[in-house]
């Protein structure tokens, strides 16, 4: 059993790692970019939502508000007229990246921390390179990769897009796994 405390070096060395190849996929492929659809008359939309003042946020239309009003018919009249949809709205401007982006290392080291955890709990110091790699990759492509698949399941993201994230989970769990390897105390 490894404690995962004495497991700091990998899980921060594997976010570091995680971050470059994530930062590497996004800027220089472009297999990301038809991601989303494009809305008809866009233009006529983004008007609409400015002159509304709708807040930034995640919204679901329309929203019953209550079990009782879900199955009442006049709910059920305003579903079967639609339309039907989920939308996030974030702030006017361009993008704030640098907070999304700490974020995004966070949660590789809460990856870690978990890849970390169960490798640690299964395996002694000195275990087999493979070992360790099949052990905190499999953590790191849960963390990094299932919970994807309910975007497309739930929410209707397009299957390609949920497909070429949890493609890239995979990477990062690849990433991940091979640091944990060569990083596993002897």
């Amino acid at each position: 059993m490894v404690p995962v405390m004495s497991l700091w070096i990998p899980i921060v060395v594997a976010a570091v790692f995680v971050f470059i190849v994530s930062s590497i996929l996004h800027m220089v492929f472009s297999y990301h970019e038809n991601d989303f659809d494009a809305v008809p008359d866009e233009d006529a939309l983004m008007d609409r939502i400015r002159e509304l003042a709708i807040p930034p946020g995640s919204y679901v239309f329309p929203l019953p508000g209550s079990r009782k009003v879900r199955n009442s018919d006049a709910f059920k009249e305003r579903l079967n007229r639609g339309p039907f949809g989920f939308i996030t709205l974030y702030p006017s401007g361009p993008p704030k990246m640098g907070g999304s982006l700490a974020m995004w290392f966070v949660y590789a080291i809460i990856v870690g921390i978990f890849s970390a955890y169960v490798a640690g709990r299964a395996l002694a110091p000195g275990a087999h390179y493979l070992s360790v790699f099949r052990f905190a990759g499999v953590v790191a492509f849960a963390g990094y990769g299932l919970a994807l698949l309910q975007n497309s399941i739930w929410y209707k993201t397009k299957w390609s897009a949920t497909l070429a994230s949890v493609g890239d989970a995979l990477i990062y769990a690849l990433v991940t796994a091979g640091t944990f390897g060569w990083l596993w105390p002897g």
